[in-house]
């Protein structure tokens, strides 16, 4: 089973930063001034610290940071900007910034300040702290004939270890999910991602059934069957399945599992192509949830459907204008062979329906249009039922993944209308992310949520929480929705 390739031992300590020992020591400064802890560690240090602010006139802006020199370590003064709209999510991006740096130094042992303990209260703190250093330290090498990968140990002084544990433990499927994307295309296929989740199942002990192509055919999954035929690597049907001695309710999790889309006979461009080995973030998603689920235990029975495929082309792929017959019933008419993650989550849903879930959400990469409107950093979220939107957004604020509520505008559905099969797969370029929304609630009945992390799943360049590549965008949210 794949593993997040960036090791890092974190610990939470009772002293202060002023009295443990490492190569590195971090505390911060607010509008120009030492936080306490900053002010105790300059005490101990003689005032180097006071003396290095007022010669670099250092003002602490959210950002900045000022490197020193001292004795047998180094100290990181980092700006953490102004107390006004102090949140968990400042002490993430600060945290990332210390893993950055200590990479980029190469040290071994970190000691923290618990950023805006004050403000935040030390669990919160801690939390945020936590998942911060894990995720700015994620680094995806495994490629790399020349890489190094140093294991660091960082202190969070006046830390909260319950809430280290707990952060460690979202944080860590997160990191894996990252690693499950990043994984390139010809190693990444159908079988392997299915060999990840019996890996996950065997390691912690959850039900796991794969099915192979004939008995997809079985299942009546036309829609999904249609999108494999045109890659060598042959499909797979992945039921997860996290079955807690007591249960209050039963959810599903559907995840877009593309291992790679070439956009089929409707070809993508070149650079359209590249980073399409992302389009399976969604199902990464989900195996990061149930990494999750085994550290939180929450007392929710769930499972996990991934319809796990290529969108390639030969002489057996699908083509526009057929028409293609859902697990349901429901007959498609194929206008748009890029627009292939709609009809894989289609059979996905109606199997996960089967299950008799009391609610289903589904995570993909499914449409440029959301990332035209929200841009790289935020999802689109939409929910037929009011209540499960607001919930699964809370637990996105709670753990700094950002969404935007989007409409199920009614009136848009008949943009969907076919002429020879009950629906298209595709309607008009306005509004594509609603109709593909819309498309998507044709074949769910219970109370249903749609996550398209198109824009968030992947970075092309360096963001706040980690290097270029995969986030691992949706297992925090999704994962505290289920833990709360």
């Amino acid at each position: 089973m794949l593993r997040d390739v960036m090791k890092i031992d974190l610990r939470s300590a009772r002293r202060p930063v002023a009295e443990l020992p490492a190569q590195l020591r971090v505390v911060g400064v607010v509008s120009g001034r030492l936080t306490d802890a900053g002010e105790a560690l300059d005490a101990a240090l003689g005032g180097v610290l006071k003396a290095a602010v007022k010669r670099s006139k250092f003002r602490g802006q959210e950002g900045e940071h000022l490197l020193l020199w001292h004795g047998e370590g180094y100290l990181l003064l980092l700006g953490l900007g102004g107390r006004r709209g102090v949140n968990p999510d400042r002490v993430r991006r600060a945290a990332a910034r210390v893993a950055r740096e200590a990479i980029r130094l190469g040290v071994r042992e970190v000691a923290v300040e618990n950023f805006w303990a004050d403000r935040l209260g030390r669990e919160t703190a801690s939390y945020a702290l936590a998942e911060g250093l894990h995720l700015g330290s994620y680094r995806f090498v495994k490629y790399r004939s020349d890489a190094k990968v140093p294991r660091v140990r960082y202190w969070i002084a006046r830390g909260r270890g319950r809430a280290v544990a707990e952060a460690t433990a979202l944080a860590g499927a997160t990191l894996y999910a990252r690693d499950l994307v990043n994984e390139p295309p010809n190693r990444m296929t159908p079988e392997r991602l299915a060999e990840e989740a019996r890996a996950l199942a065997e390691t912690h002990g959850f039900e796991v059934e794969v099915l192979g192509p004939e008995q997809i055919e079985a299942l009546g999954m036309g829609a999904f069957l249609a999108v494999a035929r045109g890659s060598a690597n042959p499909p797979r049907l992945i039921h997860l399945v996290y079955r807690p001695a007591k249960s209050r309710r039963r959810v599903a999790l559907v995840g877009k599992g593309l291992c790679f889309d070439t956009g089929g006979y409707s070809l993508k461009p070149t650079e359209g192509m590249q980073h399409m080995k992302a389009d399976m973030a969604g199902a990464a998603a989900v195996l990061g949830v149930f990494r999750a689920l085994a550290e939180l235990q929450p007392a929710v029975e769930v499972h996990g459907v991934i319809a796990a495929a290529e969108n390639k082309i030969s002489g057996t792929a699908y083509v526009v204008d057929e028409v293609v017959r859902a697990m349901n019933g429901k007959t498609i008419e194929v206008k748009n062979t890029d627009a292939e993650g709609r009809l894989t989550l289609a059979d996905a849903l109606v199997y996960a329906g089967r299950q008799a879930p009391d609610a289903v959400v589904s995570i993909a990469t499914l449409t440029g249009s959301a990332v035209v409107a929200l841009g790289r950093k935020i999802a689109a979220l939409f929910a037929t039922d009011p209540r499960l939107g607001e919930a699964l957004a809370r637990a996105a604020d709670r753990e700094g993944e950002k969404v935007w509520p989007m409409p199920l505008e009614e009136s848009y559905r008949k943009l969907l209308k076919s002429e020879v099969a009950d629906i298209a797969n595709v309607g008009t370029r306005q509004g594509g992310a609603i109709q593909a929304a819309l498309f998507l609630t044709e074949f769910v009945r219970e109370p249903y949520a749609h996550l398209d992390i198109a824009g968030p799943a992947f970075q092309p360049e360096e963001w706040e929480e980690g290097p270029a590549g995969a986030t691992g965008f949706g297992v925090r949210t999704l994962a505290r929705w289920l833990a709360e």
